[in-house]
């Protein structure tokens, strides 16, 4: 109690500098002999989520402040994370690590939906929670971060309200909060079971085949597990609880060019299910042909100073073009203060317009847990404001008609949609969940091989391109020619010039019939899933790579 009652006049000294009152802890959420509610009834058992809501019903009964509004709104999201990660070098292990920590956001809202503190520092407080399940530590940690949170919203309403004052009394004409159904869930935990010494084995000997190939400079693997199970909690009554596993493992290698080009290679593979991962015997194939490819791309010709023609993206190529040209222009994020716009984005003025062909539909739909048989990350039940999740048509035939929205309405959406989310300790935004490309009118990979042969044929050409997979910014790193007698060549040193929304809606003429499931990694798990795309004109030019220097010295002696 010593701790507790410091804790309390250190919070009463900080908030009387704001001359207000500090909330007044107390001791029990309710008289002993009450009826505990529904939620407390299920909870039990679960010493977190029942200190969520304890000291939730003493949040929404004692946080008050003289001259100040109350809360009209108090959430409570935790993650509470086991993490296992581990990496290996030239066949060494460099890294092997398991955390486990629990991450606390605490957002109080005051005010009304329609304008309340949301602004600058008003968007909650984030801590860490103790791991052990000892209910007066954890409600400790969660009244004085619910404390933090108060402050925090009454001195962003002020500011908020000062700044407003600049603006006409229509400037916002939106909510600032969308109100949303209650909403009950409480799933089983999840827990990470990991076979740490075969996945040290498996990651030491993948990239121990470095030493059959001098020419290449850095073979690495990683791997990282986790399991998370999120609690969610907030005044209006909703109460959720899910867990989640992900896995994921990457190889990577770099090699340079004789003209100091630097080249690399990352194949990645990230499921949500741990038998889906690559067998030791699979990595050990994959990296061997990882370190062929880089030793392939050294002695490829470089590409050409400018092309302009035909450009085929296999499906891998595909699903990184949909998700940087499509997928990060649906989302529906509100502007700043005082701006106009509905929206941001390259889509922010393009709502009941043609952005693609009209032969394509794109659908973000978070309740596909699998497709073709390959499990989906981007999956979720309910979203990280609470929000059952639920598909959304964002392109229909060409024309976009919808936006992902969370809670935080934007102009024409005054509700959420379910894409509210979160990575842990972070405040919910809109994002995608799994997008999916699909086409009225589609080919096969071979057919769409044609079709590039007989356009460069008709124009001329010697070749066109075929992109097998990009990099950051969408630059190519595995590129090939393709020749009018169908045989391929390897190219390096190649970015796109005009790669962009304009090209998406004009120069897109045919997709696919191979859709492929893109598992993306990041603070937000998504999944992109598209078809091969043939442009019909863009244009590729050759990369600036004159700061590219090679080594001055050769790399020590390979040692048997």
């Amino acid at each position: 109690m010593n701790l507790f009652r410091a804790a309390c006049a250190f919070s009463l000294a900080a908030i009387s500098t704001l001359g207000m009152a500090a909330p007044r802890p107390v001791e029990s959420a309710k008289p002993s002999d009450e009826v505990a509610p529904p939620a407390h009834v299920a909870a039990s058992g679960d010493a977190l989520l029942e200190a969520l809501l304890t000291e939730l019903d003493r949040s929404k009964a004692q946080l008050r402040m003289d001259q100040v509004d109350p809360p009209y709104y108090i959430e409570y999201r935790v993650n509470d994370v086991d993490d296992y990660s581990a990496e290996a070098a030239f066949g060494a292990l460099r890294e092997n690590q398991r955390v486990r920590y629990r991450v606390i956001r605490v957002v109080v809202r005051i005010g009304d939906y329609k304008q309340d503190s949301y602004y600058g520092i008003g968007m909650g407080e984030t801590n860490i929670l103790p791991l052990d399940d000892d209910p007066i530590a954890l409600r400790h940690q969660i009244w004085l971060a619910t404390d933090d949170a108060y402050k925090e919203a009454v001195q962003a309403l002020t500011e908020k309200r000062a700044a407003l004052k600049q603006f006409s009394a229509e400037v916002s004409p939106v909510d600032d909060f969308a109100m949303a159904p209650v909403v009950s869930l409480i799933e089983p935990t999840v827990a990470l079971q990991v076979d740490e010494p075969a996945w040290k084995k498996s990651i030491e000997d993948a990239t121990s085949l470095y030493r059959q190939y001098p020419d290449v400079q850095t073979v690495t693997a990683s791997l990282r597990f986790s399991a998370v199970n999120e609690y969610l909690v907030n005044s209006e009554g909703t109460v959720t609880r899910n867990g989640k596993k992900l896995y994921s493992v990457q190889l990577n290698s770099t090699a340079q060019a004789a003209d100091g080009m630097r080249l690399s290679r990352n194949p990645f593979w990230m499921v949500a299910k741990a038998e889906e991962l690559p067998t030791h015997d699979k990595l050990i194939a994959e990296s061997k042909k990882m370190l062929d490819t880089v030793v392939a791309l050294r002695q490829a010709p470089i590409v050409e100073e400018e092309y302009r023609g035909p450009v085929l993206f296999a499906p891998d190529a595909a699903d990184d073009v949909v998700a940087s040209l499509v997928g990060a222009n649906v989302l529906g994020r509100k502007p700043q203060l005082g701006r106009p716009n509905r929206t941001t984005g390259a889509f922010a003025t393009s709502y009941k317009t043609r952005v693609l062909p009209n032969f394509l539909t794109v659908i973000d739909d978070p309740t596909l847990k699998d497709f073709d048989g390959k499990s989906l990350v981007g999956n979720y039940d309910v979203d990280n404001d609470g929000v059952k999740a639920q598909p959304v048509t964002l392109v229909e035939n060409g024309m976009l008609i919808n936006y992902l929205i969370g809670r935080q309405p934007i102009r024409d959406f005054p509700s959420s949609n379910g894409h509210g989310r979160a990575g842990a300790g972070t405040f919910p935004a809109p994002s995608l969940g799994v997008l999916v490309v699909k086409s009225s009118d589609t080919q096969s990979p071979e057919a769409l091989k044609q079709r590039v042969i007989k356009m460069i044929t008709e124009q001329g050409k010697l070749y066109g391109y075929r992109v097998e997979t990009l990099g950051p910014g969408n630059t190519p790193r595995l590129l090939y020619r393709i020749y009018p007698d169908g045989h391929e060549e390897l190219v390096r040193g190649a970015v796109f010039n005009e790669l962009d929304v304009r090209a998406l809606r004009s120069d897109l003429t045919s997709v696919g019939n191979d859709p492929m499931v893109s598992n993306r990694a990041g603070g937000i798990a998504t999944t992109v899933i598209s078809p091969s795309l043939l442009f019909d004109e863009l244009e590729v030019k050759r990369a600036d790579t004159s700061k590219d220097k090679l080594p001055d010295y050769p790399p020590p002696p390979q040692m048997k």
